[in-house]
């Protein structure tokens, strides 16, 4: 039987549009640093094994699903083009359409860094214009520390990261991160944050 070797789709990081509005951008510096460890010969094998998952959309634009960090990353460490994995092809809708049908699959997060809930219409057309939510570099630093395990649900660490902006302050976040994951690796460990997604506190016999 003949198998069909999977195609490969090349993209412009410049064309390509978000499905949230923040990233944080603790972490894209984290990428940015391990994508320079990747000497230039490395460079397309990483690309490979990790596609960028994105939706066809109206106008037969590109929308990224998932991987909004190391796209940010690649994009302000000068590289041009990504591989892509188209997972739907949805350039038949109109733009409203679009939106409400990526919204009930949870393929977008339309939240900006205060995790208030905003309109389609506020998402960024440009990876350039995500903009920072430190309590999203929050919630991926409590995962790397053990805090939670990483999960396949959509947004998972955004949730985490409501859950830290509700208890821990901006500013302790912003002026002083070593104290704010000490403070939320402990709150991650609490029967508190149980509901949420990868939880691994100690559970009562």
């Amino acid at each position: 039987m003949h198998v069909r070797e999977p195609l490969l789709n090349w993209a412009k990081i410049k064309d390509l549009r978000p499905t949230q509005m923040t990233v944080g951008m603790r972490e894209v510096v984290e990428k940015r640093k391990r994508w320079r460890e990747h000497k230039d010969k490395k460079r397309p094998e990483f690309l490979a094994k990790h596609m960028i998952p994105v939706i066809l959309g109206p106008k037969d634009n590109h929308y990224v699903i998932d991987h909004h960090h190391l796209t940010r990353a690649l994009l302000e460490e000068g590289q041009a083009e990504v591989m892509i994995s188209v997972v739907a092809k949805l350039n038949m809708l109109d733009r409203e359409a679009f939106w409400i049908f990526l919204d009930n699959r949870s393929w977008c997060h339309p939240y900006d860094q205060n995790g208030a809930r905003r309109s389609f219409e506020d998402i960024p057309s440009s990876i350039a214009d995500l903009r920072d939510d430190p309590f999203r570099s929050l919630a991926g630093e409590v995962r790397r520390l053990g805090g939670c395990s990483k999960e396949t649900v959509p947004f998972s660490e955004f949730v985490w990261a409501d859950f830290f902006r509700r208890r821990i302050k901006r500013k302790t976040v912003e002026n002083d991160f070593s104290t704010a994951a000490e403070r939320a690796l402990r709150l991650a460990k609490t029967p508190e944050a149980d509901y949420l997604p990868g939880w691994c506190g100690p559970v009562a016999e």
